[in-house]
């Protein structure tokens, strides 16, 4: 299925919006959601219909069992990216929010796409669960309390991401101690993990879980802020066309950071010592505060208007 997800996604982008195939004559728009264990853009073609501003999906699966990934990528994070082709033959890329209806607007809104196409009067009798009808509304970014809303936002998750990087370096700091009092016979890992002291059990990686786990969850909520922000991006620009190279900047600099935490997270799974991933993430860290410095000092005052005047 993903590879088939691939075929229709790259036709869909080449082709203004149409593909052939299955979906040939649907309404089909492509859903980017951040991944809620990942947190790496997942992109799912939709089937969609258009209620008034707004654009309903249906987690149908096909009638499966389960819901599938992409809704429960949106129920942890209704910050998404649609994809969709326009009049003139081109793909409309915009920011929106996605809220699940429930009760008797859910009802009302599902018996009428069964009605529309009988396949998912289908899809609802073939699964014991209730197949959710999702609402995506698009974000409005020409509105300034919104610019403020954004500028708001961008401050509070880079200063979170900042405290988790502190943390996890400190975290690191006193694994690498521990093994390195471990190694030398001073100090035991007994009482946590169970080993006498002065000895490693062998295949015992040298950071604790908890460690790792946090490792990883950092890692993740980077790959989710930097996704949303470049989908957020391509809209600004249209705002802000004096912020195109500054932009351009921001992008590049993802695709660093990006590479980054790719080597860390390899390094994680290959049991690295807890002092290898120390140096990691310094040059994590380094990268990362240039990073939210320049975001902050190009961003913040063009959103918020408090750009300086030229010649003042």
């Amino acid at each position: 299925m993903p590879d088939f997800n691939q075929q229709v996604i790259e036709e869909f982008r080449a082709n203004g919006g149409r593909v052939g195939g299955m979906f040939e004559g649907a309404s089909l728009l492509l859903l980017t959601t951040t991944g809620a264990r990942s947190g790496r853009a997942r992109t799912n073609p939709a089937v969609y219909v258009r209620d008034g501003a707004r654009l309903l999906v249906f987690a149908s699966n096909a009638g499966g069992p389960k819901h599938p990934a992409w809704f429960h990528n949106l129920s942890a994070d209704p910050h998404v990216t649609v994809e969709l082709g326009t009049p003139e033959g081109t793909v409309e890329r915009f920011a929106a929010t996605a809220v699940v209806t429930e009760g008797a607007e859910r009802d009302r809104l599902y018996a009428g796409q069964a009605d529309r196409d009988p396949g998912f009067a289908a899809y609802q009798a073939a699964t014991d669960r209730l197949i959710p009808v999702v609402a995506l509304h698009r974000v409005d970014l020409g509105d300034p309390a919104r610019h403020r809303a954004i500028a708001d936002h961008l401050v509070k998750v880079h200063a979170e991401l900042r405290a988790e990087l502190t943390a996890l370096r400190e975290g690191l700091d006193s694994a690498a101690t521990e093994v390195a009092g471990t190694v030398g016979g001073v100090g035991a890992v007994g009482a946590a993990g169970g080993v006498g002291a002065g000895s490693v059990a062998r295949g015992t990686p040298p950071l604790g879980r908890r460690l790792a786990r946090h490792c990883l969850t950092f890692c993740g909520a980077l790959h989710a802020h930097h996704h949303n922000e470049d989908g957020v991006f391509d809209l600004l620009e249209r705002e802000f066309p004096e912020l195109s190279d500054a932009m351009d900047r921001m992008r590049e600099e993802h695709k660093v950071v990006a590479r980054t935490v790719e080597e860390l997270e390899a390094l994680l799974t290959s049991g690295a010592a807890p002092a290898t991933l120390r140096a990691e993430v310094d040059r994590l860290a380094t990268r990362l505060g240039e990073h939210f410095t320049y975001e902050e000092a190009q961003l913040v005052p063009a959103l918020t208007r408090t750009r300086a005047v030229p010649g003042t």
